[in-house]
């Protein structure tokens, strides 16, 4: 038996048991989510400036840079930023984890959503349905006018930055409002953002809602929430439904509808998958 399995054996012998019950899975995650598919989760300042060494050198944190008051003051700076991130995101294959989880939703009537902090769009590209997604800071492949002139989001595909990684500076010209002529920005909530145009995420919001009325015996697994911006591990808290955390940093959990798994995302998925009787499709992947 894998040490981890051993370790935490009566934690996965119970999220089986909840997985088998389940007829609904809210899939809640953040930033942890992604580190296995090699993407940055920014955890404390020192972290983010590994991962941004110029932005080191201006002694710019994630919280001053995510700000809408740059897309106005150095668009360069604050599209080299965002347009480095959109490039990593596209690049960037979604590990095994995502599909263990599809598999999970599979399973059950009313399949799973998804309620995630993370903009980087990897539960598309996994292959979740659009319809069954609530990104609930909004998405860095949509776009939006930067005054707002209007309530138009539309999709960055035409967009391709290019972008001096060494500087953190876009080297061609920023994407274009088609309504205004003005600069265009990421359709992202940022820090002290207050021309964030919501209604894409409120629509998902209300589907979520629905879904949720459908569901009887629903089962919420978070996956790598911090506590930073604590909005991912309250809504899953607030539900009231057994609750499976899996967060290597902050597992702890009070309710008592809740197990915690102390590992990070594609440890723990790949041994729940394994405590569910799913250890074929793991060992085929690991093979890949």
């Amino acid at each position: 038996m894998n040490d981890d399995m051993a370790r935490h054996a009566v934690e996965f012998e119970q999220a089986a048991d909840w997985l088998g019950q389940a007829d609904g899975l809210l899939i809640t995650a953040g930033a942890g989510m992604g580190v296995d598919s090699g993407l940055p989760d920014f955890r404390g300042t020192e972290g983010f400036w590994r991962a941004y060494p110029a932005l080191a050198a201006a002694r710019l944190s994630f919280e001053e840079i995510a700000n809408p008051g740059h897309f106005a003051r150095d668009p360069q700076l604050a599209w080299g930023f965002y347009g480095h991130r959109l490039d990593l995101y596209r690049r960037t294959v979604p590990h095994e984890g995502f599909s263990i989880l599809r598999r999970f939703a599979a399973t059950m009537e009313h399949g799973a959503f998804v309620f995630t902090s993370n903009v980087d769009g990897q539960f598309h590209k996994a292959g979740f349905a659009d319809d069954r997604l609530c990104e609930v800071h909004g998405s860095i492949l949509h776009l939006q006018c930067c005054k707002p002139c209007c309530d138009a989001i539309w999709p960055a595909e035409d967009f391709v930055p290019e972008v001096d990684t060494a500087a953190c500076r876009l080297l061609n010209a920023p994407p274009r409002c088609p309504f205004c002529g003005g600069m265009a920005r990421p359709n992202i909530l940022m820090f002290g953002d207050w021309a964030w145009l919501a209604a894409r995420t409120e629509a998902q919001q209300r589907r979520l809602d629905v879904w949720r009325q459908k569901v009887e015996r629903l089962l919420v697994i978070e996956i790598g929430a911090g506590l930073a911006v604590p909005t991912v591990r309250w809504f899953g808290e607030s539900l009231g439904v057994p609750l499976i955390r899996i967060n290597p940093a902050r597992p702890d959990v009070a309710s008592a509808r809740a197990i915690s798994v102390p590992l990070g995302a594609l440890a723990a998925l790949r041994l729940l998958a394994l405590a569910v009787g799913d250890g074929g499709h793991v060992a085929q992947d690991q093979r890949r």
